[in-house]
């Protein structure tokens, strides 16, 4: 697990790193302009003339230092000092900027006055704005980004890229278009959120020195799983049954929609659910039979026999509700039986979702532990705001409807987050646009309640399992490319991963 901070938690982990373990400001800057260069030259591109555009603060510090160490390997470095010609307050540029262009410019390296979108650089490096950008961009600042993003050469971001904020990834007027970005010591919430992860390339995080010990007691409350957190999926037992690996109930599919059913009963056998019970209507009996032979099966009717749905319920080890059920009232029944009778986890997904939305306060009533995973337009229907304020909004929104109704929220999208009432969030950095398909969120009910099956806590089971999808996709991306993905080749995904562990966990 690796933390993810917004830009005032990375101030405060500045100021403890120089407060509470006495390392220098200054020694901090270095050390970071020292990891951006490594890092920059790692890739063995044939740079040879490079400019650095910078700002007044300590970002445009960090780029000024990199033109230092920069020229003194050899390759040519001019840096612009945007922010002095741009800043009405020629005062307010930070200590630390006046040292570094006071020792850059001792050392009389080159100096650019403008930017000239005709000139022609290897690289063009944007120091101009860093984490603590809150404010909408002058039009003088959205002009000189405008002109860099026109420029030719490889686009690359200190810590961030000017115009995305930190904290939600929200542009601010407008944002340099990095190819790759350069970050210190933990990744920034605005490098991953959209829309600021459009203008962030591949985010590489860099050890500068400033470790998790500078949390003091004051940890993030977001945090990225990463592959060593497979270690924590169930391990086989030599000497186990079926029985070892859990019950997971599907109530999945509506007639003639057998489809949802049996994505996420394969995914749950892929998983390593020891038995799935698919309960379906009765027109998907063949289907599913086809397709899912290892699955038991209970259909119904045009009604439902609530006794025999009791005990079903309480046969199984985890419940997953709501893929392809549609919106009928024997619907809308079983998913008002499943929240009033149900003593084991829930994940609630797609129809039963929308089943709820109707009247959302019932998930106040006592009810058990309790997973949802809407994507964005179930979520604005679940909570009566628009999609567009979800999207801005992505993470908190899921935090708020996590506590509110005390569930433990999967909000869906590029990077899905995971809300834990009053608890950590997850961000997902695992899959890829692939994965937008049809049945895709099918899969990951198949695997999240899998995990919950199998007595795994569902504080667990929800982010771990939205990584597990995440790199089912990337390992079905490698078969079938972006275009042709579908979401029955997730199935294989999962178990090319699980296959290969030591892989995925290096």
């Amino acid at each position: 697990m690796k933390y993810l901070v917004t830009g005032k938690e990375m101030k405060l982990l500045d100021q403890n790193t120089s407060e509470k373990f006495y390392v220098p400001d200054a020694v901090l800057m270095e050390q970071a302009a020292m990891v951006f260069v490594q890092k920059l030259l790692s890739w063995e591109k044939p740079y040879h003339n490079i400019l650095v555009v910078c700002g007044t603060g300590n970002n445009g510090g960090d780029g000024i230092a990199i033109a230092r160490l920069l020229n003194q390997k050899g390759i040519r470095t001019s840096v612009c000092f945007a922010g002095e010609q741009l800043s009405s307050n020629k005062s307010g540029a930070s200590e630390l900027y006046r040292l570094q262009k006071k020792i850059y410019l001792s050392y009389h390296y080159p100096v650019e006055e403008t930017v000239d979108e005709q000139a022609s650089y290897d690289c063009v490096i944007d120091a101009i704005f860093g984490t603590g950008l809150s404010r909408i961009l002058s039009d003088e600042y959205r002009r000189m980004i405008a002109t860099l993003n026109h420029m030719s050469g490889h686009k690359v971001s200190v810590d961030i890229s000017s115009g995305v904020s930190s904290d939600n990834g929200e542009i601010l007027g407008d944002a340099f278009k990095a190819e790759d970005t350069i970050t210190f010591s933990f990744g920034k919430l605005g490098l991953y959120l959209w829309p600021g992860s459009a203008y962030s390339g591949t985010v590489h995080v860099v050890d500068m020195g400033i470790t998790a010990e500078s949390f003091l007691e004051r940890k993030p409350k977001m945090a990225a799983l990463e592959r060593s957190d497979l270690a924590r999926l169930p391990v086989r037992n030599p000497h186990s049954n079926k029985g070892t690996y859990g019950r997971l109930l599907i109530i999945a599919g509506s007639p003639n929609m057998a489809g949802a059913a049996i994505l996420a009963a394969k995914a749950a056998y892929r998983t390593g659910c020891g038995l799935v019970k698919i309960v379906t209507a009765e027109e998907n009996r063949v289907p599913i039979q086809s397709s899912v032979p290892e699955a038991i099966l209970s259909t119904y009717g045009k009604t439902v026999d609530k006794k025999s749905l009791i005990e079903t319920l309480k046969w199984a080890d985890a419940i997953v509700i709501g893929p392809g059920i549609g919106l009928s009232p024997t619907a809308e029944v079983f998913v008002h039986e499943v929240l009033q009778n149900a003593a084991v986890p829930v994940l609630m997904d797609a129809d039963a979702l929308n089943i709820i939305a109707k009247e959302p306060e019932i998930l106040l009533r006592p009810h058990p532990e309790l997973i949802v995973t809407p994507h964005l337009g179930e979520m604005a229907r679940l909570t009566r705001d628009t999609v567009a304020f979800l999207q801005n909004n992505f993470i908190q929104s899921a935090r708020d409807f996590a506590q509110k109704y005390d569930v433990i929220c999967v909000l869906k999208d590029m990077h899905t987050v995971t809300a834990i009432p009053f608890g950590m969030s997850y961000l997902n950095l695992s899959g890829n646009c692939g994965m937008a398909t049809a049945g895709s969120g099918d899969v990951l009910s198949g695997i999240i309640g899998s995990l919950l099956a199998q007595h795994m806590g569902g504080e667990l089971a929800a982010p771990l399992g939205v990584y597990l999808h995440g790199l089912a996709g990337d390992a079905a991306l490698e078969k079938c490319g972006s275009v042709s993905l579908m979401a029955g080749d997730l199935c294989d995904g999962i178990m090319n991963v699980l296959r290969n562990m030591n892989k995925y966990m290096r």
